[in-house]
């Protein structure tokens, strides 16, 4: 399943796509979004907003699209007027002279006005985004050393979107790696030092990952790219102490570590 970075990235493409440019068509595949087909003739979308897996697609008459691609969804863009070979079920059409975003497969979406955005049942119980540029280091301290997660493994607690939305397993892993941490451990037997480190890491990687994965860098001197230390490298050596990378399942996904220096 696609984690925080890359959902963001395609809202990125959605948004460069469509954003500002008056809608000409609007389809949607569910009976109780059909009456909004004609309301968002002519409208904007204004911009798209990410809730971990989520995304908040706004229009300029205050209406907001609220889609969820869970495990099978997907968002994709194509010039008006194509329409792409696949197998996938169209679920919503959204369409500008120029451009087409067409959401396949999706079975969460919702159409929300701005006062439902307040009491939707997901989007209370979601963390803050680690892509949000306001959430601090500071912040996410403050949540691990809070009453609701400061006894919770991190085995567990990294997969939680009520915790930090947008983390998923292969971040889950390579934070883990990062800051040294086995997975049973828990906030609260943390010193202040990793909690720190934990802390900046929760953010910094999942940030790394957005701007850089998948981007090709020749300039090696140039800052950091994103890439697994740990993720699908069972059996491989370790770049920190040069111990095998070892993999189990954890929380029902599987987990990578290190057993020589994730203590």
């Amino acid at each position: 399943m696609p984690e925080g970075p890359e959902i963001r990235r395609a809202a990125d493409s959605l948004e460069t796509a469509i954003k500002g440019k008056p809608l000409t068509d609007v389809w949607f595949a569910f009976p109780q979004l059909k009456p909004f087909e004609s309301r968002l003739i002519g409208e904007r979308v204004t911009h798209v907003e990410t809730r971990g897996k989520a995304l908040l697609t706004h229009f300029s008459n205050q209406l907001t699209l609220y889609s969820h691609n869970q495990l099978y969804g997907v968002w994709r863009v194509v010039e008006t007027g194509q329409e792409p070979q696949t197998t996938r079920v169209l679920r919503v059409k959204l369409q500008t002279a120029e451009k087409t975003i067409l959401l396949y497969s999706a079975s969460d979406i919702e159409m929300l006005m701005p006062e439902q955005l307040a009491t939707h049942s997901f989007l209370q119980r979601v963390g803050p985004d680690v892509l949000d540029l306001s959430l601090t280091a500071e912040d996410v301290k403050a949540r691990l050393l809070s009453a609701k997660f400061r006894n919770r493994q991190f085995s567990g607690l990294l997969l939680d979107q009520a915790f930090l939305a947008g983390l998923g397993n292969y971040l889950r892993v390579e934070i883990l790696w990062e800051v040294g941490l086995a997975p049973q451990h828990k906030a609260s037997q943390l010193t202040d030092l990793q909690l720190d480190a934990l802390a900046h890491a929760l953010l910094a990687i999942p940030r790394l990952s957005y701007n850089t994965r998948g981007v090709v860098n020749d300039n090696k001197h140039h800052g950091a790219l994103f890439r697994f230390k740990v993720f699908h490298r069972a059996g491989k050596k370790c770049e920190r102490c040069g111990g095998k990378i070892e993999k189990t399942t954890l929380s029902s996904r599987p987990f990578y570590w290190c057993p020589g220096c994730q203590v």
